[in-house]
């Protein structure tokens, strides 16, 4: 195990191989690294979200950041859905109807739970 595995709850412990015919839908290792740094980053701009609340700042100085700290969470979101759209979604419609139905479902749930 690296030190840097975690199970589904992002607690450190063994990570389940994946199933090799899902690898396709999965990230790749830059792709990866990239969107930790950027989760890395947002997780400190939340640290200081809740130093500002404890000090106490200004409301509008911690709805500031707040906004800052959504927009970058929304960014990474964006990433994420425009690798499933150009990958996970073509590769689900070339493996016949079944999955190219399931596939179309699971674009219409995102899409739903975006627009909340």
């Amino acid at each position: 195990m690296r030190d840097n595995d975690h199970g589904p709850d992002g607690i450190p412990g063994e990570t389940p191989e994946p199933d090799t015919a899902y690898q396709a839908f999965m990230l790749d290792a830059s792709q990866q690294q990239a969107l930790v740094t950027r989760l890395n980053r947002i997780e400190g701009q939340v640290r200081g979200i809740r130093r500002m609340i404890e000090e106490p700042r200004l409301c509008v100085e911690i709805l500031q950041q707040l906004a800052a700290a959504e927009a970058a969470l929304n960014r990474i979101s964006l990433a994420v859905l425009k690798f499933h759209v150009e990958k996970c979604v073509p590769e689900g419609i070339e493996q016949g109807e079944a999955e190219r139905t399931k596939s179309l479902a699971e674009l219409v749930d995102i899409f739903d739970r975006f627009a909340k």
